[in-house]
């Protein structure tokens, strides 16, 4: 076995398989969302019921994905990123045959329980194969990679669903995850995360995986009682309102709201998505470079507090417009100014949480879980109450702004000790 052997250009090509995989979550996760307007029509669900069938697979996400991202810190990347590839691929393929309400609750929670973990997962492995100061720079082409997925998603779901119907998108893109957890297990190795060598530029590894070496021992105590922590937490869970409502509600806005056809859907919902890839990658180098010129505190907060103010402000005034123009328009420079900051909170995370960096992105993803899931939920009954697609739209401003002042007080030097009984 050679893998651990060229650690520079191997983690070049871990970072390739776990870009691929973002583009396939996002793929498999908006499937759902961009079918919506047809599934809604066809199994005759209204616009609060589909609010809890987005909100089943947010909950299951947020309930597990603490556990899974602290299990990939103990038993490495390798058989956790497997196991999860593997069960959401399943389950995005079962939504394909659910007959109802009920079925599509069901299926969504499991798909939800499948997928959590996943990014905490890739944060940890870009934790064990990256140098600091490249950790937001790849982060950004991680979080790039999933908008690509939100873009793509569209321009493959609407010609599908219009050809076979949208069941048959569901059990192509299932298909999909399945290849890539094959080639995952067989070919990826968790290097030992105990060498302190991990910034230099070679590492002289030991052939076995990380679960060979000694197990961690998350300090859940000094986690839940660190003030960066408690600020990271605050501050995604109202984040997540903006980025769950593309996610989750953008496509049926733009049909049910806006007046868009089907087909216009399929092109313009793309558009916040391909703005966000752009906005992760440059966030991601700028996150860095303000590092580099201002250090860890300042650099961090820079990024994600501006960006997060902007994105509220475009929303507010979208809420306050009317046509499918300036409603395309708003959101989408809105969103891809949003992921602007993405690549700093993931490495704020990293920062923090050092060997724990699984556990510590999924507390603050679970965060944002809740956040996602009372936003789908407020967003279909505020429908439903008012036939009104664009009042929701001011809560979730005001949700942005407000995580702007959060951001601003994360301090990322704050970092958690090796175990809670470190002095």
């Amino acid at each position: 076995m050679t893998f651990l052997q060229n650690p520079v250009k191997n983690r070049h090509l871990v970072l390739l398989f776990l870009v691929l995989l973002s583009v396939i979550t996002f793929l498999d996760r908006l499937c759902i969302a961009v079918a919506g307007p047809r599934m809604q029509q066809e199994l005759k669900i209204s616009p609060a019921q589909w609010g809890w069938v987005l909100g089943a697979f947010v909950l299951a996400y947020g309930i597990f994905e603490i556990p899974s991202g602290g299990l990939g810190d103990r038993l490495g990347q390798r058989k956790v990123l497997t196991r999860i590839a593997l069960w959401w691929s399943a389950f995005t393929f079962l939504t394909g045959m659910a007959s109802g309400i009920a079925t599509l609750i069901v299926t969504q929670f499991l798909f939800g329980a499948g997928e959590a973990g996943a990014y905490p997962n890739i944060s940890g492995s870009i934790k064990r194969w990256f140098p600091a100061e490249e950790c937001a720079r790849a982060q950004g082409y991680v979080w790039s990679a999933s908008r690509l997925g939100g873009a793509l998603s569209p321009l493959l779901v609407v010609p599908i669903l219009t050809l076979w119907g949208w069941r048959t998108s569901f059990w192509i893109f299932g298909v999909a995850g399945f290849l890539w957890a094959g080639v995952w297990y067989f070919w990826y190795r968790d290097p030992d995360i105990e060498l302190p060598a991990r910034n230099q530029s070679a590492w002289e590894l030991a052939d076995k995986p990380f679960a060979a070496s000694r197990p961690i021992h998350i300090p859940w105590r000094s986690l839940y009682r660190s003030r960066a922590i408690r600020f990271i937490v605050a501050m995604y869970f109202c984040y997540a309102w903006g980025s769950w409502f593309f996610l989750s509600w953008f496509p049926t806005y733009l049909v049910r709201g806006r007046g868009l056809t089907l087909k216009e859907m399929g092109v313009f919902s793309s558009f916040p998505f391909l703005l966000g890839a752009a906005g992760n990658l440059l966030g991601g180098y700028l996150s860095d470079f303000l590092v580099e010129r201002h250090g860890l505190k300042l650099g961090r907060r820079l990024i994600g507090a501006t960006a997060l103010a902007a994105s509220g402000l475009l929303i507010l005034i979208t809420a306050m417009t009317h046509g499918k123009a300036a409603g395309v328009a708003l959101l989408a420079a809105a969103f891809g100014i949003m992921d602007l900051m993405l690549p700093s909170a993931w490495a704020v995370c990293l920062d923090v949480g050092r060997a724990h960096a699984g556990a510590v992105t999924g507390v603050m993803n679970t965060a944002g879980l809740c956040g996602g899931f009372v936003c789908t939920l407020v967003f279909g009954y505020a429908v439903k109450m008012t036939g009104n697609y664009n009042l929701p739209l001011i809560a979730i401003g005001v949700m942005l702004l407000a995580s702007t002042a959060l951001f601003y007080q994360i301090d990322p030097t704050q970092q958690l000790p090796e175990s809670d009984k470190t002095p």
